[in-house]
């Protein structure tokens, strides 16, 4: 009768006829076992089909070839897909195929502090976590259990104190709000996420730094990132109140961080007849296939997120293999896709 299932090495030291110890001591080069018995063995395991696990060979050599990603926005949706993001999308596949460039496997992970987290989420030789939260659980395990890792932005409540791969949060937040102002805004209000990582509080920081020079009041809405297009009627309704005049005056200028806000806050603008570029400019922070596909079209910021992966995973195996990290550790530039919602035509 053929055996069902993976053979193991109790089977090759049963058909060969020693102990299992002999067998991982003539497969993995340990110990002093005769050649003959070396041969035999190794024989008897082709045979019978035979491969040593990976993961208990990795563990041997203390090195699997594996890192791990660890996307923490993705944790705070209601979907590893969210319809027209393809941030995410871009970091995981050229998180991958740079890991294979430098010879090692990448597998993602969604969270691996959680109690029925499988085994293998805290295998790999070093970690990549993307955009951790403020005390994140997740470094913390990772730093305790002494696993080498690199983050994609910092930990808001600890800043520098881990590895890290500095982003540009300020810099962007301002690059953007100085191209709305270009565009003819005057009065430029912030639409945030919620999420408690430096993206969100470091933008907003620079928005704040940027109305003060300028002698602006500073408009700040925030939805979470779940709600995503359906936060843009609620984002209209704070911003321009019911539609009486009797509010404050409106913006002229919106930066949303979100790609899908800022769809949510263009489509909520023409049910009420609010014009835009005319009336209103508008960008956002990252962009989705909405704001590329919309009519007004919307400015986004490219993050370039293949550029940030293939940067992470250079480090994550630098520090895999104990080699001395590179520097700067930052991402590259921003760059901006100027779209109808901030071009006005000229008069």
């Amino acid at each position: 009768m053929q055996r069902s299932g993976r053979p193991t090495i109790k089977d090759v030291a049963k058909a060969a006829g020693v102990s299992p110890t002999t067998v991982s001591h003539a497969l993995n080069g340990k110990g002093v076992v005769r050649q003959e018995t070396i041969a035999r063995i190794e024989q008897v395991a082709a045979e019978i089909g035979y491969r040593a696990s990976p993961i208990a060979q990795g563990l041997q050599s203390s090195r699997l070839g594996l890192l791990a990603l660890v996307i923490r926005p993705l944790h705070s949706l209601d979907t590893f897909l969210p319809v027209g993001v393809d941030y995410f999308l871009r970091l995981a596949g050229a998180a991958s195929l740079a890991a294979m460039e430098h010879g090692y496997s990448m597998m993602l992970v969604d969270d691996p502090t959680r109690p029925d987290a499988p085994l293998s989420a805290t295998a790999a030789d070093a970690y990549i976590v993307s955009e951790p939260f403020a005390n994140d659980p997740v470094l913390t395990m990772l730093a305790d259990r002494n696993i080498p890792f690199v983050s994609i932005g910092s930990d808001p409540a600890r800043p520098n104190q881990f590895v890290e791969l500095a982003t540009r949060d300020w810099e962007e937040a301002t690059f953007i709000l100085d191209h709305l102002e270009s565009a003819g805004a005057q009065r430029v209000a912030l639409l945030t996420g919620t999420d408690t990582n430096s993206w969100n509080r470091e933008s907003e920081r620079a928005y704040l730094d940027w109305c003060a020079q300028r002698g602006q009041t500073p408009n700040i809405a925030s939805f979470p990132e779940v709600e995503g297009e359906q936060a843009g009627a609620a984002a209209f309704a704070q911003f321009f109140g019911d539609g009486t005049g009797d509010g404050p005056i409106p913006p002229d200028g919106i930066l949303c961080l979100t790609g899908r806000h800022a769809a949510g806050l263009n489509a909520a603008a023409a049910e009420h007849g609010v014009r835009v570029p005319e009336d209103l400019v508008l960008a956002a922070g990252s962009g989705a296939i909405q704001n590329r596909l919309s009519s007004p079209s919307v400015t986004t910021l490219d993050l370039h997120p293949e550029d940030i992966a293939a940067r992470a995973v250079e480090i994550a195996v630098r520090l895999a293999e104990g080699r001395p990290l590179p520097a700067p550790l930052e991402v590259s530039h921003a760059t901006l896709d100027i779209r109808q919602s901030t071009t006005r035509t000229k008069a």
